[in-house]
């Protein structure tokens, strides 16, 4: 009996119309545009506008995208897991409202929360559920609104996160290709470098929290900088490995996109050249869940059959982790 695997089958995306330049972000905190591209390498990040638009709102666009691509049925799927941060709501489940949305009306679904490696994890849980071979379409979709969560006078948080969603239709393969490995991490001393310290159960929202602006992301840089480049770079030197591949035998490095100089440092790490190290940070900053859909979705014509990927990750919590994906199809 053939092994099934779980290969991604089609791909989509969303990302706001409203652009966030270095420039604009000069008028706003004491930065400057080649400070920012210089420590971080983005240039400008995309801001989800109007009210009452939440995460689900970038989440069902990147869905509808992928189904229409794919000329997928959405009653054919199973599963909607919705990669976030930033759930519409405390407590109800936001992929049950975009499972609803999008038409999946036969699939169940819930939220995946491991910072900014929710899509990796995500992509771990899919895999699982096909290989399983209870389920033959689980959609994965990495959406964050950032900008709920980010203080626009922090400097150190403001200039790097960016708004935005990615879709991947994950589906069982004969032929080999899709998951071969994956090694996922997490680490509790994560949460006191980077979090948000009030809206949760240990501190509950007060107006007092409120006035003490507790409630947006705060983020010790060095610390977390420091855990992320030798993390990332450790377990994505530890797919080829265990995998017996040699940088020759890699087609594409798809890294979160936190900063350009923590990719470059992992990319040197399993010895990958430049024009093989899959990149978009510039032009959207990290969007925390999506980044690996969103390199996926804008590097998909040129991905071809069989082409071997290496996926790293590092969040907040911490948790990180790698995985080795053979591409399954030509766009």
């Amino acid at each position: 009996m053939t092994k099934i695997t779980a290969a991604i089958s089609a791909v989509g995306k969303y990302v706001p119309e409203y652009v966030l330049t270095n420039k604009e972000l000069e008028t706003m905190v004491e930065t400057n545009d080649e400070w920012i591209t210089s420590r971080t390498g983005i240039k400008e990040r995309r801001i989800l506008k109007g009210e009452g638009l939440g995460t689900s709102f970038m989440a069902i666009k990147a869905a509808e995208d992928l189904l229409q691509k794919s000329k997928t049925n959405p009653a054919e799927i199973d599963l909607v897991i919705v990669a976030t941060a930033t759930p519409d709501l405390p407590v109800a489940s936001t992929a049950s409202y975009v499972a609803s949305e999008i038409g999946a009306t036969n699939a169940f679904g819930y939220d995946l929360q491991a910072a900014c490696s929710s899509f990796l994890y995500g992509m771990s849980n899919a895999a699982s559920y096909i290989e399983s071979g209870r389920y033959t379409k689980v959609l994965l979709i990495g959406a964050d609104k950032m900008s709920s969560i980010v203080d626009y006078k922090d400097r150190a948080t403001c200039i790097i996160f960016g708004d935005g969603a990615g879709a991947a239709l994950f589906e069982p393969n004969n032929e080999g290709l899709g998951l071969q490995d994956e090694y996922l991490r997490s680490d509790g001393i994560g949460r006191d470098f980077l979090r948000i310290e009030a809206g949760g159960s240990i501190m509950p929202a007060t107006t007092q929290t409120i006035k003490e602006n507790k409630h947006f992301i705060y983020q010790e840089g060095k610390t977390v900088f420091k855990y992320a480049v030798s993390n990332m770079a450790d377990v994505a030197e530890k797919m080829l490995t265990r995998n017996h591949l040699k940088e020759e035998d890699i087609q594409w490095l798809a890294a979160h996109q936190a900063n350009k100089r923590i990719i470059e440092a992992t990319a040197n790490r399993v010895g990958v050249t430049s024009e093989k190290v899959m990149m978009n940070i510039h032009r959207y900053g990290n969007t925390t869940s999506a980044t690996i859909p969103l390199l996926l979705a804008d590097y998909e014509r040129q991905l071809k059959k069989g082409d071997n990927l290496i996926f790293a990750a590092f969040g907040g919590g911490f948790t990180w982790g790698a995985a080795f994906v053979k591409w399954a199809y030509n766009s």
